[in-house]
């Protein structure tokens, strides 16, 4: 499966990453940290996310991304 992902282009990934419906209902998804680099690119995921008004925080090789623009508290 990890090759058929590789195959994506970028703009199609991205796409789908925020068209899931979690996403479009203003919940949270988790990326792999690996997958976004190789497919994506972090500049232009950072670049995506602050388009969308979206935080995000990494943790253990996953991004865990807020698709909503609520203000995002690290509480411990």
């Amino acid at each position: 499966m990890t090759d058929i992902i590789a195959l994506i282009p970028p703009d199609i990934w991205l796409l789908q990453l925020f068209s899931a419906k979690t996403a479009r209902e203003g919940g949270i998804v988790r990326r792999q940290i690996r997958d976004v680099e190789r497919i994506v690119g972090r500049a232009n995921f950072e670049r995506e996310l602050r388009r969308r008004g979206y935080h995000a925080v990494e943790n253990a090789g996953q991004y865990v991304i807020f698709c909503n623009a609520e203000p995002v508290r690290v509480l411990c």
